[in-house]
């Protein structure tokens, strides 16, 4: 076990997503690693390849040298690019030698993590080479995996940890996002609150109030006359933060009461994801 014990739920989260991706991909069909994600222009098996390539760079490996084609119209911006070329440099790659890879990548990370020792503050290199925490490092790869994780089963019909470690840090990760969505990006009037009410295997109801200068912050208490309440399910609110959806399409899953203008701009502006 780590020496910092704050780091041990991280750790554990991160483990029980990942070996579910394993799980998961492990008995599939050679065509089946060519499925559609919701992720634009990755496959289950870019998909696979982009966990194992930022797993093995928190392990310190090299990346690889490699020159992306000029055709692939997802990559639009220098952080997909650099997202791009793990995924782009494993594209023919056989099943046996994804799982094969993504088994031993597993077990390095593992170990490396049984043995860290440095302190959740430590400074560690995170993607495009900008240092951040060790304690967030780990949170973001959980977040990362599960999603991932979620993206995979969406594409193979396989539904399921909807309620797992892993889902519960992503939806303390997305609600500390909320409230800088409400009150900045969608412009929430002063003196305004929003209630998000979410139920299925993860429930919670939020609200994110804002201040007379214009600012947000969110709490457990629910308001007595919001402006916007907006409530939905686990899954939907997951796939619309994430931004796997547009809120069009999943009107049906998303009752929306109050001033339909604020809410309207606030699911406009729902991608959460940090």
């Amino acid at each position: 076990m780590t020496v910092h014990p704050s780091l041990q739920p991280y750790i554990d989260a991160w483990t029980h997503s990942i070996e579910a991706i394993s799980e998961l991909v492990q008995p599939l069909a050679e065509g089946e690693w060519n499925r559609a994600t919701p992720c634009p222009g990755w496959s289950v098996r870019d998909m696979v390849s982009h966990v194992i390539g930022i797993e093995c760079e928190m392990l310190g490996d090299p990346r690889p040298i490699h020159t992306l084609p000029r055709d692939l119209r997802h990559v639009v911006d220098e952080f997909s690019r650099y997202m791009e070329v793990q995924v782009d440099v494993r594209r023919h790659h056989t099943a046996p030698e994804m799982t094969s890879e993504l088994e031993y990548t597993i077990i390095r990370r593992c170990r490396q993590l049984r043995n860290e020792k440095r302190s959740p503050d430590a400074l560690v290199r995170g993607p495009l080479g900008k240092e951040v925490t060790l304690e967030r490092a780990l949170r973001m790869r959980v977040f990362d995996v599960w999603v991932h994780e979620q993206d995979l089963r969406f594409a193979l019909g396989r539904p399921g940890n909807l309620d797992s470690p892993g889902a519960h840090v992503t939806r303390d990760l997305l609600l500390s996002q909320l409230p800088q969505v409400v009150a900045r990006r969608a412009s929430a009037p002063p003196h305004s609150a929003v209630v998000v009410d979410v139920h299925g295997p993860i429930e919670f109801l939020r609200t994110v109030r804002v201040d007379a200068s214009g600012r947000g912050s969110i709490d457990g208490a629910p308001s007595l006359g919001p402006a916007v309440t907006l409530a939905t399910d686990w899954e939907t609110y997951v796939r619309l933060a994430c931004g796997r959806v547009k809120a069009p399409a999943v009107a049906d899953r998303i009752k929306v009461e109050g001033d339909r203008g604020l809410a309207d701009a606030i699911l406009r502006e729902f991608v959460l994801a940090p």
